[in-house]
Parts: structure tokens; sequence; C-alpha cells
């Protein structure tokens, strides 16, 4: 029992301590966030819908977690967080629970507090992403698998097509068909493909079809084709197929996301292994599964197009019993490692992932433009990004405005990845000339905005740019430090008319 309370206070100062304080980020939390919100004020539970229109990026699951906090606690910030870090809490606790029935509560202890205190996965339970209640029921998943196949007791794979069951509600069909490959792999390996036929039973499959027809049936019903092609064409082929962000489709992406994403024991571990290790140790049968579902999921996504530094959290769970194993007879480095980190992950979130948070977010600007909004006022953004957050915040319409060259080569375009483009745009010829304008635009776009628009503008409010944001543009972009972030326009009806870039005062 000890352990359990000592976990859980783990979990409520890493996981939830200051989550209340941390804005809605761009440009993913903004997203899911945002389709959560319109889908309460719609009264819909059902179809995911964001900027007024219905959008099939997800599934169901994230977006009811997020609908029942909203319902409970009210649409905020610690609310959007409340069930990544639930879900991160429940990840140390299966991890103990397993790690302690392959081994023992000593092994079992260890390996969730190297969870809780690796970069990735104390990152990740702040994140308001889909990714740790994948985790949670991918590991359930094969967890339930693997007692039932060392228990020689197929009653257990109902559980296993349950959890994958919930884990394609949350992710889509990689929430059966990874765990299967990974349990095809394993038997593979020992030499037991028979098993399959204990596995591969009616009743296992109906109960999974039964979970997954809860959303995906009255979806196909509701929405036909237009579901079908945007969520497994776009959301599942392309992104297996066509990478969404070529840069870090090189070969050794995932290799230094669990160099960093286990950081600081990955570093400890190479520390260690380079002294102690003299021989590849045997692996016994739990250790060889434990391989392979690690193994598989890095590989997995290594030869997948789109990369994420996210996708191989699943991944993290066979590891850290792994690692567990490892410093287990290293007690005092282990012991010494996570105290410190127990510090160093609470400073780091108040002097580090707020400021890095607020410079990501538009809560600020937000702030700065609800006073000057009224029915008559048209909202435009211009940047290079589109910032959710600030319709997250300000609960209005806004406009994404763009030249008529950039929206023609970003515009929406089927089974592409421009598709994900569905926020509401304008270019600048359309700016109407019988409404208030209310402009917020990036200060590195400042120059190419005033260069294409007319009439006289005011200046009517500022957005300062984090200190630490500046650096990271100074160590990786070399570019000098800007003290703003953005700017705030007003063009008021009827002054349209003038010379390009008319700025004329300060209110």
């Amino acid at each position: 029992m000890i352990n359990y309370v000592c976990l859980f206070a783990v979990a409520l100062l890493l996981f939830f301590f200051g989550n209340w304080l941390a804005p809605i980020t761009d440009p993913t939390e903004s997203v899911y966030a945002l389709t959560a919100k319109e889908m309460l004020a719609a009264g819909d539970w059902l179809s995911p819908r964001i900027y007024g229109d219905f959008w099939f990026d997800k599934p169901i699951m994230f977006y009811w977690e997020l609908l029942l906090a909203y319902k409970v606690f009210g649409v905020g910030e610690f609310a959007s967080r409340f069930f990544p870090a639930v879900f991160a809490t429940l990840g140390l606790f299966i991890t103990y629970f397993f790690a302690a029935k392959l081994y023992d509560r000593k092994i079992g202890f260890a390996a969730a507090i190297i969870l809780a205190t690796s970069l990735e996965y104390w990152y990740l339970s702040h994140a308001v992403i889909t990714d740790m209640t994948l985790l949670v029921m991918f590991s359930l998943t094969l967890m339930s698998f693997y007692f039932g196949y060392r228990a020689n007791n197929p009653r257990l794979y109902l559980i296993s097509f349950a959890a994958s069951g919930v884990a394609i509600l949350t992710k889509g069909p990689i929430g059966f068909f990874l765990p299967g490959l990974i349990i095809l792999i394993f038997l593979t390996w020992q030499g037991d493909l028979p098993h399959l036929k204990k596995i591969f039973r009616a009743k296992n499959f109906l109960l999974l079809a039964a979970i997954i027809s809860i959303w995906y049936l009255p979806m196909t019903f509701i929405h036909g084709t237009e579901f079908l092609e945007n969520f497994l064409g776009v959301h599942n082929f392309l992104r297996a197929t066509v990478s969404e962000y070529p840069k870090t489709d090189v070969w050794y992406y995932y290799s230094l996301i669990s160099l960093i994403g286990f950081f600081p024991w990955s570093i400890v571990l190479i520390v260690c292994a380079i002294k102690n290790v003299r021989h590849l140790p045997t692996l016994d049968v739990p250790e060889k599964f434990l391989a392979v579902w690690a193994l598989t999921v890095v590989i997995f996504f290594q030869l997948c197009a789109t990369k994420y530094v996210t996708y191989t959290l699943p991944a993290m769970i066979p590891a850290v019993i792994l690692l567990a194993k490892f410093f287990v007879d290293r007690w005092k480095i282990f012991i010494r490692v996570a105290a410190a980190m127990l510090i160093i992950y609470p400073l780091t979130f108040f002097i580090v992932a707020l400021p890095l948070a607020e410079d990501n977010s538009a809560r600020s600007e937000a702030e700065k433009i609800l006073p000057f909004i009224d029915e008559e006022t048209c909202v435009v953004s211009h940047d290079e990004k589109y910032a959710g957050s600030l319709v997250f915040y300000t609960g209005k319409k806004i406009y994404r405005l763009e030249t008529e060259y950039n929206f023609n080569q970003i515009k929406p375009q089927a089974m592409t990845w421009k598709s994900k483009n569905v926020m509401p745009f304008m270019t600048f010829e359309e700016l109407p000339k019988d409404k208030k304008i209310l402009a917020v635009v990036s200060v590195a776009w400042e120059r190419k905005f005033l260069d294409n628009t007319r009439g006289k503008w005011k200046l009517v409010g500022t957005v300062e740019k984090g200190s630490l944001e500046s650096l990271a543009e100074k160590i990786f972009y070399g570019r000098e430090r800007q003290q703003l972030k953005s700017k705030i326009f007003v063009r008021e009806k009827g002054q349209e008319t003038g010379e390009m870039g008319g700025v004329i005062s300060w209110q």
C-alpha cells in the first residue's frame, strides 16, 4: 500500500500541480480543446466539430474525456489537462502492477518512478492530446494478453480485446493492428503460433466490434464517405505513406527521441552500461516480450512516413521495466536521480514550461482584443500559422488572413495534408468595407500585412515575446531578439480607402 501512496503523491506533484496555470497552446492542444468546446456548445457528443464544421481528425474517446471534464470543472485549462494527468497516473499504477507480477514490487516501484520522471512522460502528462489515453489502453491490451498467455487462461483475452477496442476509439486502427503485430512476433519467437487459435475466438472479436461500433457505426451512417475518406484516408493511410513534416522523416529520428524522451535515465544508463556491461544478457520470457513490445513500436513508427515525438510513447512502459531491472542493483544511483528529478521537474514547470506555453498560446492576445470586439467587428489573424487558441479563448469567428496567392497554395485539398486547413479564410481583397476590422498580426508578418492593406489603422495593443522563446529562436534559428510577439490593429468602418499600410496612432 505504501508504494501506491508514494506513486499517487508523485503523480499529484508531477502531473496535476499547476495545470490550471498553463494556457492552451498552438497548434495541437487548441485543436482538441476547441473541438470539445464546440461539441459542448452544440450539445453533440458524437460528431467532432471545429470552426463550425465537422472534423474527422481523431476518434471520439479523448473528446469524451474533455467533454466530461468541461461539464464537471467548466471550460478551461485545468479541465483540459485533467484527463491526460489522470491517465498518466493510471500509467504509473499499471506499470507498477505489471512489473511487480513479472518480477517483484521493488522492480515495479522503480519502473513506475523511472516512467514518471522521464522527460517525455512528464511533458505528455500535461499535454492536451490523445497519447496518454492510448498508452494506457495499448498497454492494457498487451499486459492482459501476456497474463492470459502465461497462465494459459484465454478468458483474459477478453480484457485484451476490450482494451484494444477503447484504443481504437482513441487513435484508430493502430490500437488493434500494432498490439496484434507485437503478439504475433512474440509468439513466433516463442515457437508457439498455434496459440493464436486461443486468441482469435469469435467472442473476442464480437466484444471488440461491439465497443468500436459505439462510435464508428453511427458516424458512418451519419457522415458516410466524407467520414471514411477523411478519417481513414487522410488521417490514417496518408499519415503512414506521406510525411506531414518531411524534415523529420529521417532514419535516426526515434533514436534521438528515445535518448531525449528517457532523460535523465538514458544518460545514466549509457554511463553505467559502458562501465559495467561486458556481454549481452540472456533474455528470459518476460524480457523477450518486453523487448518485442518496445522495439516493434519504435521500428514500426520509424518506417511510417509521418513522425511525431509522441508516436513511440507506447514503447515507454516495457522500456522502463527493463531499465528498472538494471537500476534495481544500483539502488543508490536510482534514488539520487529520482529525488533530483522530483525537485527539478516542478521548478522546470514554473520557470520554463509556463513561459514557453504562454509564448505558444494566444491567450494574451485574446485578453487584449475582447474589449474591442462587438457584433459588427470582423476579426482576422495574420501569421505563419493559425492560432486556434485565439478562437478558444475569445469564442469568436476569426479569419485566417492571406494573400490570394498564399490562399491558393494552402487551401484545403482532398487526400493531402492541406485538407487539415479547415479554419475560415479571408484574402486581403475580401476584407469588408462595411465593418470594423480587428487584426491580430505577428510582428514577423507586420510588414507583409501593412503592404497588402489599405486605409487608416490604429495600433491598439501589443503582446510581448517571452525571453525564453527569444533565446530559443536565437540559438536554433540565429534570429535577433524581438521584444514583441504580436500587434493588434483596428480599422474603423468607412476608413478602408487611402494609402497602403496607414498606421495613424497608438491608442
